[in-house]
């Protein structure tokens, strides 16, 4: 190899070595494929017309992606042509200019046409690309890059959402799940849920409804507000519904919880009469009736059930029971008569729809951390790290920031230790169990009824100043003292309970480890049942074996057939890329640089697209051997259904396996950037000028 990187470094601008004089590695400009040496290349059946010493190779220019006069970083000018439809490796030492081709040339230019192919009003809103250095590029199809690198520090994205998996879970759930009452049993003292109801929820009707809001009803009469929601989170300025519901003779509207009179607000003959942002989602309720309710009323039951079966008949099943609570606020509860708890009907869902199921919808991500499964709190081993140090001596570590915000603090802490009786010199490991727990936490009314003293606590104070603060060298000195702690509501799951209660029967046998964290909300331990949650928690080849073996009634399964196939094939290109030992609640943020490569790939291969151009880089590094071999079966799919892929690789299992091969060199940097060989990879074995050969 240093023999030939030698002859070649020494015959720059001469003629080739191992040549006769007169074949001399041209640049010159033709529509057909240019190769530092003339073999003869079949492609597609048909074969290049040289022979040696009678010039250069000539491809199909309908076939065939023609580069001219690349210069991107060390290239020298490479004219090179690739035929589409084909698995094409490009090959060479490193920093021969593999990537410049492949990445900054073919698929720069790529992107950079398909922007120009935008109208100017879309150009505007996108940064403008630049040209790369070439002259010209012909027969390009659109090119998708999939490069080594993280899949960015989105904490809501994982493998499931990712590549599809999710969304097509979200749609089985919500049209074959058998929904379940979350209404609690059994309670611990310390608030934590033992066990649920469990029944299954149906079709709940009006009388039910009517029974279970009278008995919400006190006996001095509670003021209540029948709504029927004719929009739910949708956008727009919905001046069309406001106008159908006014002639329907409704008179007031609910928009975003304040009541406005419909009259009043359609006397502007704007499209927006109600001021709503475009953009923004809106909540309409039409207001059905407002009534005082005693129990034992009989002529306010009579009235309640008339408004109930009216609000059901005009929001398609649902109705909002909104009663005024001491604050003069209203508290709502939605009932259905579709989806209702027998015994609790106050566990009721107004439709099983996806959007419940998804942890980035205010539907269906849990109201504690908003759907992203843990939550960044105070430690108090952080905020209170040495025990052995006084007030004084700065034992609170989070009051350290400067001198002002140490004074500050300080007025609070020499309080708290004359109410205690504490010596504000003392180390704190002194304090008493209950005298930690309230400087760290707060007063209760006990405490403050026998200490005649109230204190918020370092840790409530602290979170107030996080909240409340913009400025970001705040934000990241208290930082400093937090750590991430698994939501103590949805335990990591990041759904509402009442999406987590939605269950699937299955033959397969969840893992006891799924089951256990399920029984954390207080759900059914029956390991033949699974819920979206435990579905995710799953690796490739148990969600596999899970989704062949859902029990589901014939109407349910012509429903399902759909779905469970998209599932299933998506399941299947992730295996067959080597990612079978992944969890589907694994978070992208966390994957190496090969294994987001292999997952955006296992996408791409889902997509379906057909006439496209494909770039990756080193998709076969980290790789076993047996996983090598199927991915690179996963490449020849995309082949087969006609689309080109270009391989920046070493490996000589991908090497061996293309259709094509370009060979960069001869050396790396200002040694590099020419085509060296070009060919199937028996001619390029054979090329005395390759050092890949």
């Amino acid at each position: 190899m240093g023999d030939k990187l030698s002859q070649w470094q020494t015959a720059r601008g001469g003629t080739t070595p191992g040549r006769a004089k007169d074949q001399v590695v041209t640049s010159a400009r033709t529509e057909s494929t240019l190769v530092s040496k003339p073999v003869r290349v079949e492609i597609d059946g048909s074969a290049g017309s040289a022979d040696r010493g009678t010039g250069p190779l000539r491809l199909d220019p309908a076939k065939s992606i023609r580069v001219r006069g690349a210069r991107e970083h060390n290239l020298k000018g490479v004219d090179v042509d690739i035929p589409r439809d084909k698995l094409v490796v490009i090959t060479g030492l490193s920093g021969s200019g593999k990537s410049s081709l492949a990445f900054d040339t073919i698929f720069a230019e790529g992107q950079r046409k398909y922007m120009e192919s935008l109208s100017a009003y879309a150009r505007q809103f996108l940064d403008q690309l630049k040209k790369p250095d070439v002259e010209d590029i012909q027969g390009l199809p659109p090119t998708i890059a999939i490069e080594q690198r993280s899949s960015g520090h989105n904490p809501r994205s994982t493998v499931a959402t990712s590549t599809e998996i999710y969304d097509y879970l979200r749609l089985l759930f919500a049209r074959v799940g058998q929904p379940t009452c979350w209404h609690p049993t059994k309670v611990r003292k310390d608030g934590a849920v033992i066990e649920r109801c469990g029944r299954p929820i149906s079709a709940t009707p009006a009388s039910q409804i009517v029974e279970a809001v009278i008995a919400l009803a006190d006996p001095a009469g509670t003021r209540m507000t029948v709504l029927a929601p004719v929009v739910r989170q949708k956008k727009g300025f919905h001046r069309d519904v406001m106008e159908e519901l006014q002639k329907a003779g409704w008179s007031r509207i609910r928009v975003n919880g304040q009541i406005k009179d419909l009259r009043e607000v359609l006397k502007d003959s704007g499209d927006n009469p109600l001021g709503l942002g475009r953009y923004e989602k809106h909540d309409l309720d039409a207001v059905i009736d407002r009534i005082v309710l005693k129990p034992g009323d009989a002529d306010g039951r009579q009235r309640l059930a008339e408004s109930i079966e009216a609000a059901l008949k005009l929001a398609a099943g649902t109705v909002i029971i909104s009663t005024e609570v001491d604050s003069g606020k209203g508290y709502d509860r939605v009932y259905s008569d579709k989806h209702a708890c027998a015994e609790h009907p106050e566990c009721s869902l107004s439709e099983l729809e996806p959007r419940i199921f998804s942890f980035n919808s205010p539907f269906g991500a849990c109201p504690s951390c908003d759907g992203i499964g843990s939550k960044m709190e105070l430690d108090e081993l952080l905020v209170m790290p040495n025990e052995e140090l006084s007030f004084k001596g700065g034992a609170i570590a989070a009051y350290a920031k400067n001198m002002a915000v140490r004074a500050w603090f300080s007025r609070g802490l020499k309080k708290f230790a004359r109410a205690m009786s504490f010596g504000y010199d003392d180390p704190v490991k002194e304090l008493s169990a209950d005298q930690r727990r309230m400087l760290l936490h707060g007063t209760n009314a006990e405490d403050a009824a026998r200490h005649k003293f109230k204190f918020k606590g370092v840790i409530p104070e602290l979170t107030e100043w996080w909240s409340s603060t913009q400025n970001e060298t705040v934000k990241e000195f208290l930082g400093q003292f937090m750590s991430q702690t698994p939501c103590p509501s949805c335990h990591g799951d990041r759904l509402r309970v009442e999406s987590l209660a939605v269950l699937i029967g299955t033959n397969g046998v969840v893992p006891a480890e799924a089951v256990a964290e399920r029984t954390l909300h207080g759900l059914t331990p029956d390991k033949h049942r699974v819920n979206i949650a435990d579905y995710s928690k799953l690796n490739i080849a148990e969600a596999v074996r899970i989704i062949d073996g859902l029990k589901l009634t014939k109407e349910q399964a012509s429903i399902a057939e759909p779905i469970i196939k998209e599932v299933r094939a998506r399941l299947g290109f992730l295996a067959s890329v080597g990612l079978e030992y992944l969890s589907l609640d694994r978070k992208t943020a966390t994957l190496s640089g090969g294994e987001a490569q292999r997952i955006r790939l296992a996408t791409q291969v889902g997509s379906g697209l057909v006439g496209a151009c494909y770039v990756l880089d080193e998709p076969t590094i980290g790789l076993h051997q047996r996983d090598n071999d199927r991915l690179i079966g996963t490449l020849r799919h995309l082949t087969d259904i006609g689309n080109t892929v270009l391989v920046v690789e070493h490996d000589e299992d991908m090497i061996r396996a293309a259709d094509h091969c370009v060979d960069l060199g001869p050396g790396a940097g200002v040694h590099g950037g020419e085509v060296v060989a070009q060919g199937s990879p028996a001619q390029i074995a054979a090329d005395d000028d390759s050092l890949t050969g």
